[in-house]
């Protein structure tokens, strides 16, 4: 029998770590480990925390846990390029459009892929890569910014609230094929959603409208994202 710091016989260490981390988080030992590390993988899940901690039922992610990653991704010798995967309802605004920011500053490839949802402030970042993917399936709920709180109606707060509308659509349309025109009006489009005005797309209709690059899942975004990290190493050699 193993006893509980010791490593079954012929692992080490690390890789009894690994096999035990995936027995209890994955009830299986038989997990494929890829050797090479050269694109790494990030997921936007659920809803984007800023500067609220939200209850701890809900699904998250964190920008304070992004931020550091993306440095480390920009630093690293061994990462050649970035993928990123998208299911998320949205979010903080300014988390959301400070880590978009930083992904599309990045100096290596990088691609989106749109699983599930792409909701709200997802959308700049389901467009901040060099290159986007979106599942058939999937969808994209476009809307103006909702502020909950205090909110004083005095001419100002409408004033910020136009800034800060803005800043998403210029993020959106500075790195997408679509228009400010059609962008704006998908986002005040009414008789779509019961409790708002917005658009939901599907798939194929975010391509259409030039929102997302191409339709594609998991295969098509890696072979684009290999075929771009090559070309740059053709460029800098």
């Amino acid at each position: 029998m193993v006893g509980p710091n010791i490593p079954p016989k012929g692992l080490s260490s690390a890789e009894s770590n690994v096999e035990m981390s995936a027995i209890k988080e994955l009830g299986t030992t038989n997990v494929p480990m890829e050797k090479s590390n050269n694109i790494h993988c990030l997921t936007i899940v659920g809803q984007i925390e800023g500067h609220i901690v939200l209850p701890p039922q809900n699904k998250t992610t964190k920008y304070e846990h992004v931020i550091p990653q993306l440095i480390a991704i920009e630093e690293s010798r061994d990462i050649e390029g970035l993928i990123l995967i998208l299911n998320t309802v949205g979010g903080d605004v300014e988390a959301g459009l400070a880590i978009a920011e930083m992904i599309s500053s990045l100096s290596k490839p990088t691609v989106s892929l749109v699983l599930g949802g792409g909701h709200s402030i997802g959308v700049p970042l389901s467009v901040c890569t060099d290159y986007s993917f979106i599942a058939s399936t999937a969808t994209m709920t476009i809307h103006p910014i909702r502020m909950t709180g205090l909110v004083i109606g005095v001419p100002q707060t409408y004033d910020y609230f136009n800034k800060m509308q803005e800043r998403v659509v210029n993020f959106v349309t500075k790195h997408a094929r679509i228009s400010k025109e059609k962008f704006n009006e998908l986002l005040l489009r009414t008789g779509e959603l019961a409790n708002d005005v917005g658009t939901v797309l599907v798939g194929e209709e975010a391509v259409k409208v030039g929102l997302i690059d191409e339709v594609g899942g998991l295969k098509e975004a890696l072979n684009k994202l290999k075929s771009m990290i090559n070309e740059r190493k053709a460029v800098i050699q």
